[in-house]
């Protein structure tokens, strides 16, 4: 069994890689297909987005959670015993292909939603924005799924919080709150996507608050590694 589980994990990582791409695109192109007259061409173009973070969420899950599972955690360690320095490289290995794949999948969205939206669809300048903004704002929702899966030390009790939060949550907070909402670390990278905005973050401010966001999370996933056992 225990020789089953790093391919599980692998399989569980390239899928939500995938998932990534195929959910954030698919439902964009349907956005795009449906955009009312007047409606945001960007927002419009990038809409897959808002349901593409649940599969970088699931991504970054995944990749912490499986450490916890089997004494995975403890065989690393013997072999890394800084477990300041293996949670950084840890990171690395969510961010680097999180951001890759985010890029990718914002361009292919972005040539998508032109496609598709025609004259009506966003200009190359704020659609290459939204392009960057996308790729970063998924890179940086999987790392703090992957902090906070390293404080919880369990996926199913990260999906648990994060999910509803980012689907549910944080639309009625914002509902209820205004401006108090759109320093949440989803809704405050989405500013990116928008062609314009009204509150007091621009597209990088926004980015700026989901990456400090990132950065507590990344640090109490540290600071619970270490203190913690493997």
């Amino acid at each position: 069994m225990r020789s089953r589980a790093p391919s599980l994990a692998s399989t569980a990582l390239l899928g939500g890689l995938a998932g990534i791409l195929l959910t954030t695109t698919g439902f964009s192109a349907l956005s795009a297909a449906g955009a009312a007259d007047g409606s945001d061409p960007l927002y419009s173009a990038f809409f897959g987005v808002s349901l593409g973070r649940i599969a970088a969420i699931a991504f970054g899950t995944t990749a912490v959670s499986a450490e916890f599972r089997g004494g995975a955690l403890r065989l690393t360690l013997s072999a890394v015993p800084d477990r300041r320095r293996w949670f950084a490289a840890k990171a690395t290995a969510i961010a680097l292909p999180a951001l890759a794949v985010g890029l990718l999948t914002g361009l292919v969205t972005l040539l998508v939603g032109k496609a598709v939206l025609g004259a009506d669809g966003p200009t190359w300048g704020e659609g290459l924005r939204g392009a960057v903004g996308c790729g970063v704002q998924l890179t940086l929702m999987a790392l703090f799924a992957a902090g906070l899966a390293a404080v919880l030390r369990s996926g199913v009790a990260t999906l648990s919080v994060l999910i509803p939060f980012v689907l549910i949550v944080s639309f009625v907070v914002g509902d209820l709150s205004g401006s108090v909402a759109d320093y949440l670390p989803d809704r405050a990278g989405q500013v990116a996507l928008h062609s314009t905005w009204d509150g007091a973050l621009g597209p990088w401010s926004g980015l700026a608050v989901t990456a400090l966001w990132t950065a507590a999370a990344l640090l109490a996933g540290a600071w619970r590694i270490d203190r913690g056992d493997a």
